[in-house]
């Protein structure tokens, strides 16, 4: 499916250019950072997990590997800096600074790469990446220790009407919004339809997963692919005559739910066992057995197929059940080696250790709450709270209010 299938979302109607440069350039309310964000309710539509990816060690997407901070112009800063609250704009700070603190995304921008990728025919015209850029630049300039995203928050509006005005938000969907944003303006993949053919007869799994793979690739060739996107394994096994069908779909990020468990406190480990535990397919869900041409109970699993530079993990602590609740529940995840081979489809031989670099934090209830972001920077740990920035405990990491987690790949 195309990135806008995956993304697919009701969005409200768009307005003109005209109209969102007035709007977002215009006069910034003035208010105070934590005492903003948490004036007005939090529209929390959480949309399902993308569900399902590939791997290829021949990817086609445009390098990002061999780029370099140092290849800027100038002194490099710590990053350590914080961002103004621009009117209930939390959500929005505590993913960027849990980006910019990403290597793989920090060095890609920061080296200026992303200008040879850069498509004139996107929506944008390259206006997001250019802005986000501008923004980082800032951010690790050394010369200031807040910066204020005005700039950058008008070209996300006009990328995603959505995001117009001063509303609270949720930070994962603020992300997914984003990256497929930025991956429009870096996209060197072929224009119009997908045209799916079927794969050829007698492949094995990990041939498949390859020619699913290059097949996404054709239309969805950028670096925030290349640095963001996985696949996944989907196994769906018949009742009746243990067929096995296999299929494989690309994920931006994995939404794991959190085991409910009374009195312990569950570890990554544990969610990631319930979002690949067997699930049983029957009554109306019963799927079509390819090889018994007719609905079966069928069993239906996942597993990781190919594991991207940068894991992104969303905990589900929000419902969508008639009154919305947020779940509290503490999970204990690593800050360094996460192992995931365990869940690993039997393709991927070598599957990689992560370790953490950002945490987007969640505080309050599903109306009214705050957004910070814990990131690492040069080895030690960070607060960032719109514009204050302080030390963080490696022991004060794991917490309650865990919301998205960001791994980077070990090299």
């Amino acid at each position: 499916r195309l990135i806008k299938d995956i993304f697919k979302i009701s969005l409200p109607r768009s307005r003109s250019a005209g109209e969102l440069e007035k709007e977002e350039e215009a006069s910034i309310p003035e208010e105070s950072e934590e005492k903003s964000a948490k004036k007005s309710g939090i529209s929390l539509k959480l949309r399902p997990s993308f569900g399902k990816g590939s791997k290829s060690n021949g990817s086609v997407c445009p390098a990002v590997e061999g780029t370099s901070g140092a290849a800027q112009n100038g002194k490099q800063g710590d990053g350590l800096v914080g961002l103004k609250n621009l009117g209930n704009t939390c959500f929005m700070n505590s993913i960027i600074q849990c980006l910019s603190h990403s290597r793989i995304v920090r060095e890609y921008f920061l080296s200026r790469k992303y200008k040879e990728h850069l498509s004139g025919t996107s929506k944008m015209q390259g206006r997001l990446a250019e802005e986000f850029a501008s923004l980082l630049s800032d951010m690790w300039s050394g010369k200031s220790d807040v910066v204020t995203p005005n700039k950058f928050k008008s070209a996300v509006a006009k990328s995603a009407p959505r995001f117009v005005g001063y509303s609270q938000q949720d930070s994962q969907e603020f992300l997914r919004f984003f990256l497929e944003g930025l991956h429009e303006d870096l996209n060197r993949g072929k224009k119009g339809k997908r045209r799916m053919e079927d794969p050829p007869k007698g492949l094995t799994d990990a041939q498949l997963a390859e020619h699913r793979w290059r097949e996404y690739l054709a239309y969805d060739n950028s670096s925030i692919v290349n640095i963001f996107v996985g696949l996944l394994k989907s196994t769906l096994t018949c009742s009746a005559c243990n067929h096995k069908s296999v299929t494989f779909d690309p994920f931006w990020d994995l939404s794991l739910p959190l085991p409910r468990s009374k009195g312990s406190c569950p570890n990554l480990q544990s969610c990631f066992s319930e979002f690949t535990q067997e699930e049983i397919l029957d009554g109306e869900e019963k799927p079509t057995c390819e090889n018994c041409k007719k609905r079966q109970k069928c069993t239906k699993q996942f597993s990781i197929e190919r594991f991207p530079p940068i894991l992104v993990l969303h905990l589900k602590r929000f419902s969508e059940v008639r009154y919305r609740t947020k779940l509290s529940t503490k999970v204990d995840f690593p800050v360094d080696s996460l192992d995931l081979s365990d869940f690993a489809s039997g393709t991927e031989l070598d599957a990689p250790r992560y370790d953490l670099v950002g945490v987007s934090n969640h505080s309050g209830n599903t109306f009214s709450g705050h957004y910070i972001a814990y990131c690492r920077t040069t080895g030690r740990w960070h607060r960032f709270s719109d514009s204050s920035v302080s030390s963080l405990s490696r022991s004060d990491i794991v917490s309650p209010e865990a919301y998205v987690l960001f791994y980077e790949r070990k090299s």
